[in-house]
C-alpha cells in the first residue's frame, strides 16, 4: 500500500512539473511576442513612383516602385497593371508627348503674369493627336535616354509699370555630390518632366541677352535696329513655361558643354537665323573678338554656302549649312527639257561634311510651302523616276524618312545628339510675301489667336522621329513662336532707301535680337542636363 501510494505521489510531481513548465513556455511567449511587436517600428507602406522617363519616340520602360525601406523592384507590364494608379497622357507638343504623368500632379504657378497694363502676351496650352501609326515599317524602333532639362527660378518686380523679372539658376550652387536637399530635387523633377511648350510671354528688362552692336555676326536680314527700326520692346520679351522655369542662356557653361566639340546647324534660313543668334549669345562670354575666328565660309548672307566660326578658348566650332531640304536639289531630262527636281530619296550633297559633328540641329519646313513644291508636278524624283504628279505631305514623308535612314546610319549615339527643330510660323497679312503680305504694324506679342492649327510637317517629323533607332529631340518652337508676329523683320530687312522701294515685307524670319534667342534657351535646356550623359 505504501509502495502504491508513493508511486502516485512521484507520478503527480512530475505531471504538476511538466504542466508548471508548459505553461511558463507558453506565458513566455506570450510576453515576449508582444514586446517585440512593441519594441519593432512598424513598416511604413507609403510608396514613390518614379519613371525612366523616355523621349517622345519611344515606348515606356518598367515602372519602378521604391519604398521608404530603400528596397526597389522593376514591374513588368502585368504586374504594373495591377497597381491601382490612374495616368493620363500630357496633351502638349513638347516633344514629350508619350512621357505619361499622374493625373492631379501638383505643379508650380507661372508666378510671372503681367499686370493690367498688358505686358503678359499670351498664355498656350498646345495639344494634338497625332496617330502612332501613321508612319509604321518605315524604320526600327529603338528605347533611348530622355532628355532633360536645366531649372531656374524668376523674382519678379514693378519697373516703371511694366512687369519685370529677374533669373536665378537654382543649380549654380548644387553641390557635384548630388547631396541635394529633397525640395531641390522636387524642383529638379518638375523640371525634368515640363511642357516647355506651354506658357506665357512676359516683359523683362533684363533682355535682349545682346545687342546688334555688341554681336557681328547678324547679316544685314535680320539686323532690325541697324536698318532703322526704333521701336525696342520687342525684345524684351522672355518665354516663360506654365508648369517650371527654363534657364537664361548662359554664355561660359554652354561654351564649356560644347568644349572641344562641333555645334552644327543644318536646314533653310530659318536656321541660319538660328545659329546667327547662337553665335552671338556665346559672344558674351568672350572678351576679345580676336579669340573668335571663320574657318570657313564667307560674309554671312542668305545665299548658299558653307559657314564655321571657332572659339579658339574652348576649342570649339559653331557652324552652319545651307541645305533648303535636307535632300539633294537636282536636274532631270523631261522630253527635250533638262528641269529642276528634288531627290528625295538622296541626300543633300553636303551630308557628308555634317558627319563626326557632336551637336546636330536639323530644320526644314520653310520651302516645302513654295509654289512648285506644294503642285508637285514634274518635280519629285525617285532615283530615275520623275513623279507627274506626287502629294506634297507624301514628299515630304518620304524626305524626312530619307533624313532619318542617313541619320541612323552615319551617327554614333554616344558621341552625337541629334535636334530636329519644327517649322517656324510666318505672320503675313493681307497677302503672301509677293502679293501685298504685311506685318509691320506689330509692336507686341498677340495675346491670342482665333485658331491654331497644329502643322501637318510636325507631326510627319515626330512620327518618322518614333521610328528611328537613334535619339533624336523634337525642339518644338512653333506653338511658342506663334505669337510673336511683332518680331518679324518686316520693312526691316533692308536699310532705309531700300526696304521702302520694295512691296516685299519679310514676315517669316526674325528680328536679332529676338525670338531665335529663345529657340537656343530651349536648346541649352535640354544640353545642361545630358552633360552627364552626353558630355
Amino acid at each position: 500500500m505504501m509502495e502504491k501510494q508513493r508511486s502516485f505521489s512521484i507520478k503527480t510531481t512530475r505531471f504538476l512539473l511538466f504542466a508548471f513548465t508548459i505553461s511558463s513556455s507558453v506565458i513566455f511567449l506570450i510576453f515576449f511576442s508582444i514586446w517585440l511587436l512593441r519594441a519593432t517600428p512598424s513598416v511604413h507602406l507609403e510608396t514613390h513612383f518614379t519613371f525612366n522617363r523616355p523621349t517622345l519616340s519611344l515606348g515606356l520602360k518598367p515602372l519602378t516602385v521604391q519604398t521608404l525601406t530603400a528596397f526597389s523592384r522593376n514591374f513588368s507590364k502585368s504586374e504594373a497593371a495591377l497597381i491601382d494608379t490612374h495616368f493620363t497622357r500630357p496633351e502638349n507638343r513638347s516633344g514629350f508627348a508619350n512621357v505619361p504623368r499622374f493625373e492631379g500632379l501638383e505643379t508650380k504657378d507661372s508666378g510671372t503674369e503681367g499686370s493690367g497694363d498688358g505686358k503678359t502676351a499670351w498664355k498656350s496650352d498646345n495639344s494634338s493627336g497625332v496617330s502612332e501609326d501613321s508612319v509604321t515599317g518605315l524604320l526600327q524602333r529603338k528605347e533611348n535616354e530622355s532628355k532633360v532639362s536645366e531649372n531656374e527660378t524668376y523674382v519678379g518686380a514693378v519697373v516703371n509699370g511694366k512687369v519685370t523679372t529677374t533669373q536665378k539658376n537654382v543649380f549654380d550652387n548644387l553641390p557635384e555630390n548630388n547631396e541635394v536637399s529633397s525640395g531641390e530635387r522636387i524642383e529638379e523633377h518638375k523640371s525634368r518632366n515640363c511642357d516647355v511648350t506651354s506658357g506665357s510671354w512676359v516683359f523683362d528688362e533684363n533682355y535682349p541677352l545682346y545687342t546688334n552692336v555688341s554681336c557681328p555676326f547678324i547679316d544685314e536680314g535680320f539686323d532690325c535696329q541697324g536698318n532703322g527700326r526704333l521701336d525696342k520692346e520687342y525684345m524684351k520679351w522672355r518665354w516663360q513655361p506654365q508648369d517650371c522655369d527654363i534657364p537664361r542662356f548662359n554664355a561660359t557653361k554652354m561654351l564649356e558643354l560644347i568644349r572641344g566639340k562641333r555645334l552644327v546647324f543644318v536646314g533653310d534660313s530659318i536656321n541660319r537665323n538660328q545659329w546667327e543668334s547662337m553665335l552671338c549669345l556665346l559672344m558674351g562670354a568672350i572678351k576679345d573678338p580676336k579669340r573668335v575666328y571663320e574657318t570657313r565660309g564667307r560674309r554671312i548672307t542668305k545665299e548658299k554656302g558653307d559657314y564655321s566660326f571657332k572659339f579658339v578658348d574652348y576649342k570649339c566650332t559653331v557652324e552652319y549649312y545651307v541645305t533648303h531640304f535636307l535632300v539633294h536639289e537636282s536636274k532631270a531630262r523631261i522630253g527635250k527639257k533638262r528641269v529642276q527636281t528634288l531627290r528625295i530619296d538622296s541626300m543633300d550633297r553636303g551630308s557628308s561634311r555634317w558627319r563626326g559633328a557632336d551637336i546636330l540641329v536639323f530644320n526644314t519646313a520653310h520651302w516645302w510651302t513654295h509654289f512648285k513644291t506644294k503642285a508637285g508636278i514634274n518635280y519629285y524624283q525617285e532615283r530615275g523616276q520623275v513623279h507627274p504628279h506626287l502629294d506634297v505631305s507624301t514628299a515630304f514623308q518620304r524626305a524626312l524618312v530619307t533624313w532619318a535612314s542617313w541619320v541612323d546610319k552615319h551617327t554614333n549615339p554616344g558621341k552625337t545628339q541629334v535636334f530636329f527643330r519644327s517649322s517656324a510660323p510666318s505672320h503675313f497679312r493681307g497677302g503672301q510675301w509677293n502679293s501685298g503680305g504685311h506685318c509691320k504694324e506689330a509692336t507686341e506679342p498677340l495675346h491670342e489667336i482665333s485658331s491654331f492649327n497644329y502643322p501637318e510637317k510636325n507631326s510627319v517629323v515626330e512620327e518618322v522621329i518614333k521610328q528611328m533607332k537613334t535619339p533624336v529631340t523634337f525642339l518644338n518652337v512653333t506653338s511658342l513662336s506663334e505669337y510673336r508676329i511683332d518680331a518679324h523683320p518686316s520693312l526691316y530687312g533692308r536699310k532705309f532707301g531700300k526696304s521702302y522701294s520694295s512691296s516685299f515685307q519679310d514676315c517669316s524670319h526674325w528680328c536679332l535680337p529676338g525670338v531665335p534667342d529663345t529657340w537656343n534657351e530651349l536648346l541649352y535646356y535640354h544640353l545642361h542636363f545630358e552633360r552627364k550623359e552626353m558630355f
